[in-house]
């Protein structure tokens, strides 16, 4: 059973009984959690479904009281107990044995689960730099490769900047410890944790607290750098800057779309930059989505950040810190954003930077820090689109994303000592399965041009910048879903996006407005699902610059830390 596989991974006994709740002893950190010596988290143990006489935790054969130097606050009530430690860390790398027993009514539950824990590495490189494309997997990045390269005769006639990353290269599971396919706060906060989380949470293990705020948490990377090594830290991204991804690098909560709380979280970082401005303006500003009045624009202002709110703006901002909210939600997209700029879609925003602009501007601020800096880079709206099914417009972002790579490979180049990445946090169930033209009448389905058929797509770069001028040449991509809702298909770039279902009542039917002229392809998740959903295929990682070897074969995505804080050679004991 689901439910009893992922209350075993969380280092749990089960006693079934006749009551409407087993009691279950739940160990947080999970079992096989890994950890760097010095990195703080909480240890939270629950004995859920009775109220706990005694809660005994021992750590090596040691009383945890004595072994972390905390004493534990308890707390004992029925149908729900708890053993709580916060701020503890390990000191010395090597294995850890916890073993728990729990005393209720007359009965014993014992549960027992093993950590393992990693000592510093000499420092080999100053920064990192990680590129997360949001649900970028390897199809992806091959789609991009043909819209940016060209292919001919059946060679392509380059690589994308993240392929020529060539220090290392690894397969990465994104799977979550309660489910198999993830979301990116989950995936994203294995980055910036090492550590495993559940869908929509990010820098905690869930306990059984309604509020977001209370789970066990894990120190992240930004947290890290700066208190371990003095480092600077940057977030930038075309997403909502209090989006999951870039969330994930800063904030703790059980709860993604705690966004108010989230936004305030991104002090923690020395350079933001990205969409979201509804997130730091007072309730009483037309747009906005706070729940109170605080003007966190002006509150970054106060400590000292820059503010810019257009393109002008970032390129003239000077200091060492910078805060750029250039949307009240996402940014656009590429195509729309550069090449169409259709003012309807815009709605006012029209002087947005490009991603590769707000990674030299950022690198540019960070590096001005002598102890080094820490950058996290995303391209969202790979993930938003494909959501949507607009493959085209996800493959614009791509290549910007890529674009973006280019810069940090430029600065790697001339100033040495960085490392980076470019990876995704998670995949989409994308297909191509050949090219699609109508150049002998045919139409839909019947237009799909396979094996021999599949002669080469015809987009042009004419000014060699990487994005052809046409998105929709006369022959084109066919790019297949694998897992979608009911939605209407005519193989056609749309000039304007749509969603691909709408809901009627609690069921997703085919938009018609989306392809008016389109087939009806049925859905083959379920009826509550009106967009195309995330898939569980393994994501690549490549790396460049030192620290880049650790990086090799299939990897789980918890190691990206680790990676990273090798490289570094972080010690934040």
């Amino acid at each position: 059973m689901l439910w009893r596989k992922v209350l075993l991974a969380a280092g749990v006994l089960l006693l079934c009984t006749s009551s409407a709740m087993a009691e279950v002893v739940v160990v947080l950190p999970i079992d096989r959690a890994k950890f760097l010596t010095g990195q703080k988290f909480d240890m939270e143990i629950e004995l859920r479904g009775a109220k706990a006489d005694e809660i005994k935790v021992l750590l090596d054969g040691k009383e945890a009281a004595s072994f972390f130097g905390v004493n534990p606050v308890v707390k004992k009530e029925t149908g729900l107990s708890s053993f709580r430690m916060d701020g503890v860390a390990f000191t010395k790398p090597g294995a850890v044995k916890v073993e728990v027993e729990a005393k209720a009514g007359g009965k014993t539950f014992k549960a027992n689960v093993g950590y393992t824990v990693v000592g510093p590495e000499k420092r080999a490189a100053k920064n990192v730099i990680l590129f997360i494309g949001d649900g970028m997997g390897l199809v992806s990045r091959q789609v991009a490769r043909i819209l940016s390269k060209g292919i001919t005769q059946g060679k392509y006639n380059g690589f994308l900047e993240m392929e020529l990353l060539k220090d290392g290269f690894a397969l990465l599971n994104t799977s979550g410890y309660d489910s198999l396919v993830t979301d990116s706060a989950n995936s994203a906060s294995a980055y910036a944790t090492g550590h495993k989380s559940v869908v929509n949470a990010m820098g905690v293990y869930e306990n059984s607290s309604p509020d977001p705020l209370a789970h066990p948490k894990v120190e992240n990377i930004a947290e890290l750098v700066k208190r371990a090594a003095g480092m600077s830290v940057g977030v930038v991204t075309t997403s909502n800057i209090t989006d999951a991804t870039p969330a994930a690098m800063v904030a703790h909560t059980r709860r993604r779309a705690e966004q108010n709380f989230i936004a305030g979280e991104m002090l923690k970082a020395d350079v933001v930059l990205g969409g979201g401005s509804q997130q730091f303006l007072p309730q009483s500003t037309p747009g906005s989505r706070r729940k109170d009045d605080r003007n966190l624009i002006e509150e970054f202002k106060a400590k000292g950040y820059a503010f810019a709110g257009s393109r002008a703006e970032l390129a003239a901002a000077k200091g060492g810190k910078i805060l750029g909210l250039f949307n009240l939600d996402n940014m656009n997209v590429y195509l729309d954003r550069e090449i169409l700029k259709n003012p309807d879609v815009l709605k006012g925003f029209n002087d947005q930077p490009t991603l590769p602009e707000m990674t030299r501007k950022a690198i540019d601020v960070l590096s001005g820090n002598e102890n080094g800096f820490f950058l996290m880079v995303e391209g969202a709206c790979i993930d938003k689109q494909l959501h949507v099914m607009d493959w085209e417009r996800s493959a614009y972002d791509t290549i910007e994303f890529d674009k973006a790579i280019a810069v940090a490979r430029e600065f790697a180049a001339k100033n040495g000592s960085t490392l980076i990445l470019a990876t995704a946090d998670h995949s989409h169930g994308i297909s191509i399965t050949g090219t699609y033209h109508e150049k002998d009448g045919k139409t839909g389905r019947q237009a799909v041009r396979t094996y021999a058929a599949s002669t080469f797509p015809t987009f042009v770069d004419a000014d060699g910048d990487g994005f052809p001028e046409n998105p929709a040449p006369e022959v084109t991509l066919a790019v297949e879903y694998a897992n979608h809702p009911d939605y209407y298909e005519d193989f056609k770039f749309h000039e304007k996006s749509a969603p691909p279902a709408i809901m009627s009542g609690d069921v997703a039917i085919g938009n018609t407005r989306r392809a008016p002229k389109g087939i009806l392809y049925p859905g083959n998740i379920p009826t509550s699902e009106s967009q195309e959903v995330h898939a569980a295929d393994d994501v690549p990682l490549s790396a460049g610059g030192p620290g880049a070897d650790y990086f090799k074969g299939v990897m789980d995505n918890t190691e990206v830390f680790f990676g990273i804080v090798r490289a570094l050679g972080l010690d934040p004991k």
